[in-house]
């Protein structure tokens, strides 16, 4: 099968296998209650918890990347409101440089409520934002020769789409993986230019339509022709993940379920973490998509992310 790209730049100093991860994509301030089971509209119902945590797709997953011993850089939008300060000290504490962070004045900082099911252990989400993405003339300004692999949310298509264009023109050599999570306008135009495809089960089937559940293998195999990306994982819940590889066939690595689900929240995210830490180890697809399979396991066992790598390492995944 054909790999990505080798990773041509020096490791960071002191550990071959610590890579610089650039991570491109929004930030939140998650307020998640947890209630017994999900109500019915016009209910009131008790929660038995409720935390509030730093969020977002790119950020967590980068705090998953940089708790596996990766050197990690967030590049997004922050308000100038307190919230911007509790996001900011949030990745700073886990050893994310924020130094690309573009602040904003006026806005308010998105926020997502969030209801934990105990009974499902399934997640549903209210999502504000009022805050503007990244600019590709921002990122312009980044210089791509410090990392080893860029990582981009595919949302707001025009902007992303002319810093995927910049990589190439600019960096040619770099690494680059894209998260397709939901249907957008000109989402399409995404396609070309990054090396690794992470879907998620709601953009394949919001795409193919209901047809898609009864064959995913067969969606990915259609899709291929759309994009040039050697290697698309598409990330399917319950059941684990597919692996398409460019000139290979469609294969489920099949789910490694906890005992108990506990919270579903993030485990994407944390799919897209192993996959790409896989990656850049040097792994083949398969085994890096087994290796995230697992850890997304992990994080399904467990409230929020902490703790994570280390269990992961404990287990030798």
């Amino acid at each position: 099968m054909n790999q990505l790209p080798p990773i041509e730049q020096a490791p960071s100093p002191g550990n071959e296998t610590r890579r610089r991860i650039l991570g491109v994509g929004v930030a939140t301030l998650d307020l998640i209650n947890t209630v017994d089971a999900y109500p019915a509209e016009d209910a009131e119902v008790r929660a038995t918890a409720q935390r509030q945590a730093r969020g977002g797709n790119c950020a967590n997953t980068l705090t998953l990347l940089a708790d596996l011993g990766h050197a990690c850089t967030w590049a997004g939008t922050l308000a100038a409101d307190p919230g911007a300060d509790l996001i900011h000290a949030d990745l700073s504490a886990h050893g994310i440089d924020c130094t690309y962070a573009v602040h904003c004045p006026g806005g308010t900082s998105p926020s997502s409520y969030i209801t934990l099911s105990r009974a499902t252990g399934s997640r549903t989400i209210v999502h504000y934002r009022d805050l503007p993405d990244l600019s590709a003339a921002a990122f312009a300004r980044i210089p791509l020769g410090r990392f080893d692999w860029v990582h981009f949310e595919g949302r707001n298509p025009d902007e992303t789409r002319r810093m995927l264009e910049h990589c190439r023109r600019e960096a040619p050599g770099l690494p680059i993986s894209l998260e397709l999570e939901k249907s957008r306008p000109g989402i399409e135009t995404l396609l070309r230019g990054p090396d690794l495809l992470l879907i998620a089960r709601a953009f394949a089937l919001a795409d193919g339509g209901p047809g898609t559940a009864a064959d995913p293998g067969a969606w990915l195999t259609a899709l291929l022709p759309s994009t040039d990306a050697r290697v698309l994982v598409l990330g399917w819940g319950a059941r684990g993940a597919w692996l398409l590889e460019r000139g290979g066939v469609p294969r489920l690595v099949p789910a490694r379920p906890p005992e108990w689900v506990v919270d579903t929240l993030g485990a994407g995210d944390t799919l897209n973490a192993g996959m790409i830490d896989g990656l850049v180890r040097g792994f083949q697809a398969a085994d890096a998509l087994a290796q995230a399979v697992a850890l997304a396991g992990l994080k399904c066992g467990q409230t929020g992310f902490d703790g994570l790598a280390a269990a992961a390492r404990a287990r030798s995944l």
